[in-house]
């Protein structure tokens, strides 16, 4: 079986992370599946050694001082690292791999959010990807106060998290915005539902898709 590249996307609180783990999960007990298939989770930034430090600086600083173009190039380079060093030789190995973030989260984040100019990251975007597009995109949709409200619930707010309400309601627009340009690839879940409803839902979307990829049919 070829690799597949799926992503989960959306605003803080949005609830991705428990996502991804749940989906993992599910896969793994799909005796449908090849039990060769691996179920790999990684994250950006973050999902290298490297990406790992870039995740500190980007996330986890205290130093609110970091330019804007400087985060875009931080988050590039996270990406181009895990693309070439993680990404491409799983995805060739025939892996399922699930991603919190991917290009998406630099256009909402940095061209909506940040308002910096979307031609120079679509190029960024380009060159850090090397043309690598998820396979499908799953949007977790939920509105920014109730996000930001379950992410109030966490130890600690990262960088991001701590930015102003506008800014975190561009970054949903960016969402809608992409999803709207991009309906074949980015499926739009509502994440405002109970985690098992938000399980629900992703499950059926790949139910089928892994019916149109492998051929798989579910009972």
């Amino acid at each position: 079986m070829s690799g597949k590249f799926i992503v989960f996307e959306g605003v803080e609180g949005s609830g991705k992370t428990t996502q991804i783990q749940q989906i993992q999960s599910w896969l793994q007990r799909c005796r449908l599946l090849d039990p060769a298939t691996r179920i790999v989770t990684t994250r950006e930034p973050g999902g290298t050694a490297l990406g790992q430090q870039l995740r500190q600086i980007l996330l986890q600083s205290t130093d609110d001082l970091i330019q804007d173009r400087t985060e875009l190039l931080l988050y590039a380079a996270d990406r181009a690292q895990h693309v070439e060093a993680y990404l491409k030789p799983l995805l060739a190995a025939g892996a399922i791999v699930l991603c919190d973030r991917y290009t998406d989260s630099t256009v909402a984040y940095q061209g909506y959010g940040r308002q910096l100019d979307q031609i120079l990251i679509e190029q960024l975007n380009q060159i850090a990807t090397g043309g690598l597009v998820s396979d499908l995109t799953f949007w977790l949709d939920v509105e920014v106060e109730l996000g930001l409200e379950r992410a109030q619930g966490r130890a600690a707010h990262d960088r991001i998290e701590r930015a102003d309400l506008s800014f975190h309601r561009r970054v949903q627009q960016g969402f809608t915005q992409l999803a709207a340009a991009h309906p074949q690839r980015i499926v739009r879940i509502d994440a405002s539902l109970s985690p098992e409803a938000v399980s629900q839902q992703i499950q059926q979307v790949l139910q089928a898709r892994l019916q149109d990829w492998y051929g798989i049919e579910f009972a």
